[in-house]
């Protein structure tokens, strides 16, 4: 299901289909070194990470990670959207998008749509993202989104520490 247009971009719903691409961005070294391992090394498993995240979090809340595409010609670039984490009070913002599409505005374009859809339909107040302190290129996008840096956070999973990047009230 489509969710949102921009100039370049179409953000649509992921599904069990979508596997191969996942198996793909969850195994890039910038996802595995600035996210994380989610573990992902097949299709069954990319499969089933769709069906236990991003599917599950449309049925639970409304909304999720999406598949961004190249308008025109539907060529997976990316993810980007909103999750509600376990460890976090607010809805958190995330993207991330293979390399070979770095530097071209994407992140930002899909995310500020997001940040839009999140206020203007869901109707969300505070929308935070947490980051590596190295991630320097998402911590632009976060800035340029007009998200402000309000603390360092331990995150429970593993005891990294993080930015906690927010922004509204």
């Amino acid at each position: 299901m489509k969710i949102l247009d921009t100039e370049r971009l179409t953000l649509r719903e992921l599904t069990a289909e979508d596997a191969d691409f996942m198996l793909k961005l969850l195994n890039e070294p910038s996802f595995l070194r600035f996210i994380g391992d989610r573990g992902v090394r097949t299709v069954d498993d990319a499969r089933r990470y769709l069906l236990e995240g991003p599917i599950s979090s449309y049925q639970r809340f409304g909304f999720g990670l999406y598949l961004v595409e190249l308008k025109g010609a539907p060529v997976p670039i990316g993810i980007c959207g909103l999750i509600k984490r376990d460890a976090l009070d607010d809805v958190d913002i995330g993207f991330a998008f293979l390399p070979a599409f770095w530097s071209k505005g994407y992140a930002f374009e899909s995310a500020a749509a997001v940040l839009r859809y999140a206020s203007d339909v869901i109707g969300l107040n505070r929308i935070v993202a947490i980051v590596s302190p190295d991630n320097e290129p998402s911590i632009s996008v976060l800035t340029k989104l007009g998200l402000q840096f309000e603390r360092f956070i331990t995150w429970p999973e593993d005891g990294s520490q993080l930015k906690l990047y927010a922004i509204g009230d």
